[in-house]
């Protein structure tokens, strides 16, 4: 790859944001059967009664209902019209123009529940190129932003812009005020799917409220149909 003269913006952070057409057709009900599962699994592994919980990473495999299998099926479409987005001006021409056949394979899904200030701190996922955020319950947001301590950013889910590892004791003017904000706020609502890169860094504020915070999550890797042997394209650079 060659640059000319002009201005290049390189290496962007792609991040789509979906919403689901009737999430109250399938949030109440997955709500309840995550509860019945977390009880299962806080048995199982001799856990009390906490305000944060992580489910086992198993749900593609442990739900069995019909409109656990849809749901899946629309989560699968989201992330791959937002990997064929984020990816319009990497694929060769003819993957753009003709589709490209996709293999989702989703290595990972669990549930999460908060409350009463529960938070997940910094990280990142590994071994995946995408992970996601779905909010099956939280409080409704004039409620959650009403928080005495926590105010509009009560359950949010913020994410760390590449920059902001090298940020920490930096020069600021206006020279670099592209680096600002060196971080974003995604503001939590029922049906609301977050698909982002696994390596990002990002993290859930404190949440308090009537409701507990839940929120389903997966990771998942995205090839070429006809297998992994595909996905390279590109060489290495010349010597």
């Amino acid at each position: 790859m060659s640059l000319g003269p002009g201005h290049h913006l390189l290496w962007p952070v792609p991040l789509a944001v979906h919403r689901h057409a009737d999430p109250e057709s399938i949030n109440p009900l997955l709500v309840r059967v995550f509860a019945a599962l977390r009880a299962t699994q806080r048995h199982a592994r001799g856990e009390p009664e906490r305000a944060f919980f992580a489910s086992d990473d198993d749900l593609l495999q442990r739900v069995k209902l019909p409109e656990w299998q849809a749901f899946v099926q629309w989560l699968v479409g989201c992330l791959r019209d937002t990997v064929t987005a984020a990816n319009a001006a990497s694929w060769p021409a003819a993957w753009r123009e003709g589709g490209v056949p996709l293999q989702v394979a989703i290595d990972g899904m669990w549930f999460q529940t908060s409350r009463d200030g529960a938070f997940h701190d910094v990280h990142t996922h590994g071994n995946a190129s995408w992970s996601a955020v779905y909010v099956l319950q939280v409080d409704e947001p004039a409620a959650r932003e009403q928080h005495p301590v926590y105010g509009p950013a009560n359950g949010v889910t913020r994410f760390y812009g590449p920059p902001f590892q090298a940020l920490g004791g930096a020069h600021v003017d206006l020279g670099n005020a592209y680096l600002q904000p060196p971080h974003v706020d995604v503001a939590p609502v029922p049906g609301q799917l977050v698909l982002f890169p696994a390596w990002l860094a990002h993290q859930a504020l404190p949440y308090a409220g009537e409701q507990e915070r839940v929120i389903l999550s997966f990771n998942a890797r995205v090839h070429h149909a006809s297998g992994p042997g595909n996905d390279r394209l590109h060489g290495y650079a010349p010597r």
